[in-house]
Parts: structure tokens; sequence; C-alpha cells
């Protein structure tokens, strides 16, 4: 497994990022926002991040440009998406990137769950004939809230190239055991959003990896055993975060390190 993170979760400024990435000990970084406030991957500074990440030695284990957030009911919105797939992928063969993160589109009633399906299979095909893969995030406020849900999306959408962006801090606020996700996505998980969270009364807040409701032992053991070596991603949430980033990213490191044991 790969401990990398989500950049933009502490800093959008390309420098930090990189610094901050060498300091925690990780390994690879995960990018979304990137340079100036509502800079998205793939329209940020290509050249200068090139030059960068080459300089730093860091790979890029997935971009997140934000797509398929929206409606799956709206005909039009979909195409757009897949359409704007299209340069993110060439970003990725650019970059030498192999993993793009999508949602599965906003939550609806009724969801439109086949017209998801074959959007993203159709995202999946042509994700497929640049060599990249597609990872989708589950979330309370997606279609598809929990590890089991995503699961079934998945089996409708039907392509290899596209699988599970895990977060089992967002199942476990959709209402399902982290454990139960987990196990529902053996052989489909492409990467984990690693973040926690615990209860505040009725509400959820932001709590450290060692800290929260999700038992990050059982879930690294979990996917040690379904075989997963591929990115583990932190998501920083509590502040301050730089502080927070550091001592996360030292927890995360060594969960890796205990499954590989």
């Amino acid at each position: 497994m790969i401990p990398c993170w989500l950049t933009d979760s502490v800093t959008s400024d390309l420098d930090r990022a990189l610094h901050y990435t060498l300091l925690w000990g990780l390994e690879g970084v995960e990018l979304r926002s990137v340079g100036r406030p509502g800079d998205i991957v793939p329209f940020v500074n290509e050249a200068r991040l090139k030059r960068r990440l080459a300089e730093a030695e860091i790979p890029v284990c997935a971009v997140a440009p934000s797509l398929f957030e929206g409606p799956a009911s709206d005909k039009v919105y979909r195409m757009n998406e897949v359409n704007a797939l299209e340069e993110t992928l060439r970003f990725c063969r650019r970059i030498g990137c192999n993993r793009v993160v999508v949602s599965c589109f906003a939550k609806e009633e009724p969801e439109e769950w086949e017209a998801a399906a074959r959007t993203l299979n159709e995202a999946g095909r042509r994700a497929a004939a640049q060599g990249i893969e597609l990872a989708v995030l589950n979330g309370p406020y997606l279609s598809v809230g929990t590890g089991a849900e995503l699961a079934r999306f998945l089996e409708r959408v039907d392509h290899p190239n596209v699988g599970a962006a895990w977060r089992p801090a967002a199942g476990l606020e959709a209402g399902e055991p982290p454990e139960r996700g987990l196990a529902a996505l053996s052989g489909r998980v492409m990467l984990v959003r690693c973040a926690n969270i615990r209860r505040s009364g009725p509400f959820w807040e932001p709590a450290g990896v060692a800290e929260g409701e999700v038992d990050w032992n059982r879930q690294m053991a979990g996917l040690a055993a379904q075989g997963f070596n591929g990115p583990i991603s932190l998501e920083v949430l509590c502040d301050p975060r730089p502080k927070a980033g550091l001592k996360d990213a030292s927890r995360l490191i060594q969960l890796i390190r205990d499954a590989g044991k």
C-alpha cells in the first residue's frame, strides 16, 4: 500500500504541498486544487507542476478533477462531464498518472442509477483507451453513500477500469459499519481515502485518524487480506491542518507497516 495524501486538504500551494509530502514521509500525492483558489486539475500550471514533481521525485497517485458531482437526471450534464473527462485523461498521460477519482452524481429522488451507470461505463471505456482507471467515490450526499451501495452500483457500471475510491468515514456517516462496506467492495477498491469522524451529539465532526469511530487497524487488515496494494490517500480534516497532517501521516505510515507484517 502506498501512503499519499489529498494535498488541498491542507494547502493548494504546490511548493508547500510537496514540502509537507517529503517532511511527513509520504510517497505520493493526490491532486485536486493546485495553485490559485479555484484552479482544479487539469486546468493548472502544468509546466510548473511537472517541473516541481520531477525535482521532488514525487509521483502523482491520482487526480480528482471534481467530475460527475451533479444530477444524473440531466442528460446534457452527463454528456458534458464525459467529454470533460477527455482533457483530464490527456493531462494524466502527460504527468504520468494512471488514476482519476470521480464522484457518482448527486443524491436525487428518485435515484438515476441506470443513467449514472451507463455514463460511467462510457467514461470507463474512454479511460481504458488511455490505460487509466476511474475510482468512484461514495458519500452521504452522493447517489451512492455506503460501500455496499457502491459495490452494487459498480456491478451496474460493469467495466474493469471503473472501481471504488473507498471512503470508510463517508460510509459511516451514511449509516454503514466500515467493515461491512469494505467487505462488500472486495476486489473493487482502487484507492482509499483515509480520514476519520466521531459523533458530537446528533452530528458528526472531524477526528484524527487514530481518534475517530473508523477502526483503521481493522480497515488496513481487511485491505491487506483482499490483496489491496494501491494508494491510501490521507485527507486532513482537523485544525490546525499542518500539525494535524503530520500526526495523521505518521499514523497512516505506521498502519501500513503493521498491515504488511
